[in-house]
């Protein structure tokens, strides 16, 4: 499917209600459990996206606006989110990430992108040269990656009380989704 800015805005707007209404006020066996040494909680997985809603997507986009190929992207904190989110619950983090992809869906409306915007062009520091639309699509994917990522974790959770059942249980054998 070709990217289409309106369906990309309309599936970044339900990622905050989705994982509110999957896992606010979930007992912490759902949210704080991992799938094993260094991998991430559900909690981390919120908290990573809330820090990206500031610290991402939106300057990418406007490097690309105001700077085209002409300045890189500065790098991301992949993990950034760990300072941010100390000491914090998860509902704290749920509303933080709902409130900022709210207020970052109303700057990309009030861009009032044409197809021409779509088209213009960035560098990334790795990948190289990227589009706008590129960003864009690739900010709803990532939602998609951390809701399977999610689920992924939360079934982990119940990977011996399933027992034989685990064999036709396809998140149970699903090897993760960075495992390049």
């Amino acid at each position: 499917m070709p990217h289409d800015l309106d369906n990309t805005i309309a599936l970044l707007a339900h990622t905050p209600a989705a994982l509110d209404a999957l896992l606010r006020d979930l007992p912490d066996q759902w949210t704080a459990g991992n799938e094993g040494d260094s991998t991430w909680t559900v909690f981390d997985v919120v908290a990573h996206l809330a820090y990206l809603e500031s610290s991402d997507w939106m300057g990418r986009a406007d490097t690309i606006l105001q700077f085209g190929e002409t300045r890189p992207f500065g790098s991301v904190d992949r993990v950034g989110f760990r300072r941010e989110s100390q000491g914090k619950s998860l509902g704290q983090i749920l509303d933080e990430f709902a409130r900022r992809r709210a207020e970052n869906l109303e700057r990309v409306r009030a861009l009032n992108l044409r197809e021409e915007d779509l088209a213009k062009r960035g560098r990334h520091p790795a990948l190289g040269v990227v589009t706008l639309s590129q960003l864009l699509a690739t900010w709803a994917a990532h939602d998609l990656t951390h809701l399977h990522q999610i689920s992924r974790i939360m079934a982990h959770q119940y990977r011996e009380a399933v027992g034989p059942w685990s064999a036709y249980l396809g998140v149970m054998q699903c090897a993760g989704h960075s495992s390049r």
